[in-house]
């Protein structure tokens, strides 16, 4: 037995004594034991038995004669030290102001009434102002600068695409001449020494224009929240109010007439939607919100730049829940690394940096993070682990492996969470890690992706999400081996598992009803979608409100 590092120095080593019988012979386990014992009963008891063998028919006795031993060994560890103390302060060996000091301290270090209040950090009181801002005549003009300031990064972004674009075509013409003389006066040496310069052209420029993009946004930042903080400043400190509020009115015609003059109109895309509104639970019935949305999972995240009517209502809608107990959430579903370098994650990126985020973190702050709190939650569990005996584990040697491999990676099932509130309809992005399984059509009801969208559920119950958007699949875009058969069984087992868990949501939350979007891929057909909406309700058992809703 292994000494605990913080135990004192008085620790007295018993032995434990336990006589059983197995069979016909009386056998008598004896264990050192340090006194007061620092780990849990229940391993304690789970390693002797392990180590020992003992007989099964064995484990409740011996489990009661050891806790019995313990206890009683503790109390009169504690009673000696207790005598102890009590003689020294009698002869005068202990200082009683000194005892009586640290008494003191102690009891309001660990009492809330004495605690110190926390002093408010800038963010909570951005928090707070912007929230009385957005429910006040001030929302429109907020949302017009937070437009106004969408289409400068957008155009900025357009100029980078279009510079990088002509870099790659002035590069691709150089690499063709360079080819057609490759063997006659330049060798393969000289055909890799243009593309290395290309790519350091390359590299050159997009750091020089992620760099512009950083300190625009930095400044847009700066310059919004300090418009904030006086704007809502001058609305307390003025008598007359009226005129202010005239002003904050008259302004959003004309942001709007300027954002509107110098932006591309973009046409909205084909839509299809149903809603189901359903009652769940056994006595007291909650009731909840489906929708079966066919649509792309970043529609739910990107801006309009037409300033149309329907997007300025899901904008001011986002914005006016920000702070508030109805956020929106998003499942993205991403490999197992943390970054945001290829797929999916790379087109979110690039969604993410389309508009300034004046209240959280930009995502690659957050990603650094995650990427943090992954290696030290990684660590400690591989600590405890080498603490613990090897217990032999069926089909968890290859994700041990991966891990041991890159202990940055998480693993399928696991998820990790970004805020933003710059996206078009959504708060909070979850974005979960699913492997290749995921597009195989043999995953069962505990695959990890699936185990994940439960504990992403119970996550927004705990958190306040009441909106969150799934994919129904567990894929964001088809391929060939996805037939109809494969698409109606995934959709069956998704719903079933969906249904399972808002069934569990009364117990995570007392019954707060919510709104649960299933999203499938654009390239799903109309039929499928149809099919898939009949599905829905046999499987939820929909008894009220049905509503069709389809966009073209």
């Amino acid at each position: 037995m292994k000494k605990n590092k913080g135990k004192a120095p008085s620790a007295a080593e018993k032995e434990f004594v336990f006589e059983f019988r197995a069979g016909k012979h009386s056998c008598v386990l004896r264990v050192p034991l340090q006194v007061p014992v620092q780990e849990n009963i229940r391993d304690l008891h789970g390693r002797l038995m392990l180590l020992h063998r003992i007989p099964c028919y064995i484990e409740d006795e011996l489990k009661a004669s050891l806790s019995s031993f313990i206890e009683k060994e503790t109390i009169q560890d504690y009673d000696r030290e207790a005598e102890l103390a009590l003689q020294r302060l009698t002869a005068g060996d202990v200082d009683v102001n000194q005892l009586t000091n640290a008494w003191t301290r102690s009891y309001v270090e660990t009492t809330l009434e004495h605690a110190r209040p926390e002093e408010p950090s800038w963010d909570e009181d951005f928090a707070d102002v912007y929230h009385e801002l957005i429910h006040s005549p001030a929302s429109d003009t907020l949302l017009n600068l937070e437009h106004n300031y969408f289409v400068s990064i957008s155009e900025l972004i357009s100029e980078r695409d279009m510079e990088i674009k002509k870099l790659q075509e002035r590069q691709a013409a150089e690499m063709d001449k360079v080819m057609h003389e490759l063997g006659n006066t330049l060798s393969d040496q000289d055909v890799n020494a243009v593309a290395s310069q290309h790519f350091d052209a390359q590299q050159v420029l997009e750091n020089k224009w992620a760099s512009e993009l950083k300190q625009v946004t930095g400044i847009q930042k700066q310059e919004y929240q300090e418009w904030v903080i006086k704007l809502h400043q001058d609305l307390q400190k003025s008598t007359n109010s009226s005129k202010i509020n005239e002003e904050i009115k008259v302004q959003p015609s004309q942001l709007s007439e300027a954002a509107d003059s110098g932006s591309r109109m973009f046409e909205e895309q084909p839509q299809l939607e149903e809603s189901f509104t359903i009652h769940l639970g056994a006595q007291l019935k909650t009731m909840h919100n489906l929708r079966l949305v066919r649509a792309d999972v970043l529609d739910f995240c990107k801006h309009r730049r037409h300033g149309s009517s329907g997007a300025k209502l899901r904008r001011l809608q986002t914005a006016l829940s920000l702070y508030s107990s109805s956020l929106c959430g998003l499942v993205l579903l991403v490999d197992n690394r943390v970054n945001s370098y290829s797929g999916i994650k790379r087109d979110f990126s690039t969604v993410a940096k389309e508009c300034t985020d004046f209240h959280f973190q930009c995502l690659e702050e957050q990603l650094e993070e995650v990427q943090q709190v992954v290696l030290y939650a990684r660590a400690q569990r591989n600590s405890k682990q080498k603490d613990q005996p090897e217990i032999p584990r069926n089909g968890g040697d290859d994700k041990s492996k991966n891990v041991e491999r890159n202990p940055s990676n998480i693993l399928p099932g696991e998820f990790y969470i970004s805020r933003h509130s710059n996206l078009s309809e959504v708060h909070v992005v979850f974005h979960l890690c699913v492997d290749d399984n995921a597009r195989s059509g043999n995953i069962t009801a505990r695959d990890p992706a699936i185990m994940g969208l439960r504990n992403i559920l119970k996550v927004c119950c705990t958190h306040d999400i009441t909106t969150v958007t799934i994919p129904l699949l567990l894929v964001h875009d088809m391929s060939e081996e996805m037939t109809i058969p494969w698409c109606l069984k995934r959709a069956e087992l998704v719903f079933k598992c969906v249904k399972g868990f808002m069934m569990e949501m009364a117990s995570w939350d007392g019954g707060i009803s919510r709104t649960v979007q299933f999203l499938v891929p654009k390239s799903i057909s109309e039929e499928m979608f149809y099919q898939l909406s009949n599905m829905l309700p046999q499987i939820f058992r929909v008894s009220s409100t049905l509503t069709l809703t389809s966009k073209h």
